[in-house]
């Protein structure tokens, strides 16, 4: 054993990165030498192997697997951003309670996994989602280790220090770019200084809690994602390969990988403390087979230890979960048979290969198992949560959809009865989960009260006054409206059509863009027929022009080619990507003037609005992406806090300008419309005639409604530009184009009360969520995003700074929706209120369809093999979209045309 142990985790060191290669090398080979170096010429010193995480590959979840050698949780990965701590039994509480002092450096997110266990006056933490600063943690952590090192070893007996800069230029730059050479040769040289300062008694361990994507992003289970590595390096001669002879590192990944759950007996054994209760891990055979002949005697010891830790949480989870003797019978069998093994080498007092791999094959089939039952899934849960989703769909689906006279009225009628059914629901569901005890209570309560709210509705529903049939589509466009929805959602059971959604969406709305075209053909009147044609010709070549920008996941390569970054394996943009906020930033509001002209709507505040602020803040962000881009290559001789000071006050203010200037504008904006009163401007009537004559002239009085409201969407299109890459910012200009196509074919055809429009900004909604460089994998995760417009962690700003870029395209079709009804309607017309309900809920209806598929998809597939590679992470995709859009929709499409309404009615009265 070591009495003393400095643990180093380097975030995000792939396997791949401390090996040779040959050939043509990228950026991130041959760069971090020595743990291969010493590997392979002081085998009985140091052992390199893959070291294999389980998804998610979170840095949180995996510092829990690392310490408590348990299996982490899907679900897990919500909570990377805060963690709480662990309450498991854990290696970092064994440490302490063998009074060994403990001292932390580095990604402050250990603090919040294990806090109190550290010396405070030792250990410094940094935060660790700043990824846009690759420095200050990795030489914070450097400048307090060495001393401790080299002169500080009575003040401590385990050092944790947790290296972030690799995985920071990962994600700022992808790990084939010059930063992340500069990272991993930075670590080198680290560790060549660690070795030279160790004692013989101190152990040194060097290990990635996670691999990365080819884009330098992580959170999935691809094999870049899972593979890390481990080695171990000790000053006197510890460490052997006499179990298998194999004494060169492992060349790939694929070679004799083991667990990071092995980590946690080893190190335990190693620095003489308990085994966790909970661990699952084995001992690793390098560390403990010793220097020359392989030591069968000492390899069977340990993992006859860790066996027997195994055994007995095997026996009291068996116990607290009502196990049948059966789960366990195989493993079980195993265990006597390895006991009478050990027991045969004791009393013979000869020691092989079979004693040690008895315990072994004891602990592999453990394992399985315990990774079988804890895939079990609650059943029951699934179909009472499918069955409220189901309900609430019903609901969303009669309102929007039904021939009701006056939706706004019976608002009041449903919300009555629905709260008070709740409330019975709420009370019912409360006695069922005290009779039944247990942490059943809340979710009883949950299911009482969402059960009872649905049957509120049902008996609203038939005593109102007004009928609410099943809504069926009268009109060939509300079947293509139902066609476009129930397509998608019924093809989330194939992975393949989940894996190409982006593809199909872009089939599905070019099919829309040749229907309006079609349609527009047909009309009548020259004006609406040449109107049609231009729109929908316009709307498809946008759709075309929008699917350039892909960024591929891995299941569809090598049919698929990235373009969203500068290449397939950087999270940069490329030079000639820059220019392309500045030409949304010229085209843009020329545009929407043009839309605006066309109406006569462009005069009062749309002037300002929209010409002079609207360009101002696009050309504001081409200017950020610029200076971001000259952060990334040293451009500018200028400093990088200089920078990032520039950037993050250029942030600051256009978000400024949208939110908190924006909404204010908006709400004191006067309708867009200019007055002539010609008599009296031309001066050529008596006075007398000019006293009676009350006769004028509105200007733009046909589109009221729709240009005032078009201000509330061109704040949140200044933000959420900003908030995309070069490449997604011009994906966003292009929504913007093709939701005024959109509302232009809308009034040449008519289409202003059916289901298409709302229907067909989700599609657009998801469409350009793929636009936008993201897809259904949590590796796609703009995380950096959060740093836009801050430089250190805010909440709850920060995560909403990721909420805003994730699914910009989402919420800027949420807040269009409202102008499908409005758009060109003069502004006393009957029911107009009515209309928007009608049409914000038809696009919440489509959300809430795609989340109703994709979480029945799941559930049905929940043993499929690509549960959590593909339907899981696409299942909680749609249900934060439809979260997203359901805040959007309510309470700022609707709030602000609440707005729009008491301000055009103030001048021209309620209809």
């Amino acid at each position: 054993t070591f009495d003393k142990a400095v643990v180093i985790i380097i975030d995000a060191l792939r396997y791949d990165f401390t090996v040779p290669f040959q050939g043509e090398a990228h950026y991130f080979h041959n760069a971090l030498k020595v743990l291969h170096e010493t590997a392979l010429h002081e085998p009985e010193h140091a052992y390199l192997l893959p070291f294999i995480a389980d998804p998610p590959t979170a840095t949180l979840q995996r510092l829990k697997g690392l310490t408590t050698g348990t299996l982490p949780t899907f679900v897990d990965a919500g909570s990377n951003f805060a963690g709480t701590a662990i309450e498991e039994d854990n290696l970092v509480a064994q440490l302490q309670d063998a009074g060994k002092r403990l001292v932390h450096l580095g990604d402050d997110t250990w603090h919040a996994l294990f806090p109190g266990y550290f010396d405070p006056n030792l250990t410094h933490a940094y935060d660790s989602f700043n990824v846009w600063d690759l420095h200050t943690v990795d030489n914070g952590v450097t400048q307090h280790l060495m001393p401790l090192l080299r002169s500080g070893a009575s003040k401590w007996d385990v050092i944790f220090g947790h290296y972030l800069g690799v995985d920071h230029a990962g994600h700022r730059y992808g790990p084939d770019h010059p930063a992340t050479k500069e990272k991993l040769e930075q670590m080198d040289q680290v560790i060549r200084d660690m070795i030279s300062a160790l004692d013989d008694k101190t152990l040194l361990v060097v290990m990635g809690d996670h691999g990365m994507d080819i884009k330098g992003d992580h959170g999935g289970e691809s094999d870049d994602e899972v593979e890390a590595a481990l080695w171990m390096y000790s000053k006197k001669a510890a460490f052997g390969h006499g179990h298998n002879g194999l004494k060169e590192p492992p060349r790939t990944a694929k070679e004799r990988p083991v667990g990071q759950i092995d980590l946690v007996p080893t190190l335990a054994l190693l620095l003489g403390i308990p085994i966790p209760f909970n661990n699952l891990g084995s001992p690793i055979a390098e560390a403990f087979v010793g220097p020359k002949k392989a030591a069968w005697q000492n390899l069977a010891t340990v993992n006859a230890l860790a066996s027997a830790q195994i055994q007995r949480y095997q026996e009291k989870y068996s116990l607290v979960r009502g196990l049948g003797k059966d789960t366990f019978n195989v493993a079980n069998g195993l265990w006597e048979s390895a006991l009478k093994t050990w027991n045969d080498s004791h009393q013979k007092n000869t020691w092989t290969a079979d004693s040690f791999s008895a315990f072994a094959e004891y602990q592999a089939e453990n394992l399985r198992v315990c990774r079988s039952l804890w895939a079990r899934f609650d059943v029951p849960g699934m179909i009472y949560g499918i069955g409220i989703l189901a309900g609430a769909l019903a609901i969303v689906l009669l309102y929007s959809r039904s021939r009701a006279h006056d939706r706004i009225q019976d608002v009041a009628v449903f919300l009555r009865y629905m709260v008070i059914y709740a409330m019975g629901g709420l009370v019912f569901g409360a006695c069922v989960g005290v009779a039944e005890a247990g942490p059943a209570l809340l979710d009883s309560c949950l299911l009482g009260t969402s059960a009872g709210s649905i049957v509120g509705f049902g008996y609203a529903t038939g005593s109102i006054r007004h009928e609410y049939p099943f809504p069926i589509p009268n009109s060939t466009w509300g079947w293509l409206s139902v066609v476009l929805t129930i397509l998608p959602a019924i093809g989330f059971a194939s992975n393949s059509f989940t894996i190409w959604e982006d593809e199909i969406l872009l089939f599905l709305l070019a099919t829309f863009a040749f229907a309006a075209l079609v349609a527009s053909l047909r009309q009548k009147i020259t004006t609406d027929r040449v109107l049609g044609l231009f729109q929908s010709s316009l709307f498809l070549a946008s759709t075309r022009l929008a699917s350039l920008s892909r960024l591929c996941r891995e299941e569809q390569m090598p049919y698929c080619r990235s373009t969203y970054y500068s290449s397939a394996t950087s999270s940069t943009s490329a030079y000639w990507q820059l220019f392309i906020p500045y030409t949304v930033a010229l085209v843009l509001p020329s545009f929407i003037k043009g839309y605006f002209y066309n109406t006569r709507s462009y005069a009062g505040s749309a002037v300002l609005w929209l010409g002079v602020v609207l360009r101002m803040t696009l050309v504001a962000s081409a200017i950020y992406w610029t200076l971001d881009a000259a952060d990334d290559n040293d451009w500018l001789d200028l400093s990088k806090r200089t920078l990032r000071l520039l950037k993050t006050s250029i942030a600051q203010l256009i978000l400024g300008i949208s939110f908190i200037a924006g909404t204010t504008y908006y709400y004191m904006a006067t309708p867009c419309i200019n007055i002539e009163m010609p008599d009296e401007a031309n001066g050529d009537a008596a006075p007398q005639v000019q006293a009676k004559r009350k006769a004028m002239n509105v200007l733009g009085y046909g589109n009221m409604h729709g240009s005032r409201y078009f201000l509330l969407l061109a704040n949140w299109l200044m933000a959420v530009i900003l908030l995309q890459k070069p490449m997604g910012g011009g994906s966003i200009g292009l929504l913007a184009l093709q939701i005024l196509a959109l509302l232009e074919m809308t009034d040449s055809i008519d289409l202003s009360r059916s289901s298409i429009s709302p229907v067909i900004l989700g599609l657009l909604g998801n469409f350009h969520f793929f636009k936008t460089g993201h897809q259904a994998t949590p590796s796609s995760i703009q995380w950096e995003s959060a740093f836009v417009a801050l430089k250190t962690i805010r909440y709850p700003w920060s995560p909403l700074l990721v909420v805003f870029n994730t699914y910009g395209a989402q919420i800027v079709t949420a807040v269009a929706v409202p102008l499908v009804a409005l758009w060109k309607q003069p502004p006393r017309k009957k029911g107009l209120l009515g209309d928007v309900a009608m049409a914000v809920a038809t696009f919440i209806l489509y959300f809430a369809v795609m989340n109703l598929a994709t979480t029945m998809w799941a559930g049905w597939l929940r043993r499929h093999l690509m549960l959590y590679r593909i339907f899981s992470p696409r299942f909680m995709t749609g249900a934060v979209a439809l979260l997203v859009v359901d805040l959007v929709g309510i309470f700022v499409a609707i709030g602000g045309v609440r707005w729009d309404f008491t301000s055009v009615n103030q001048v021209f009265g309620w209809p």
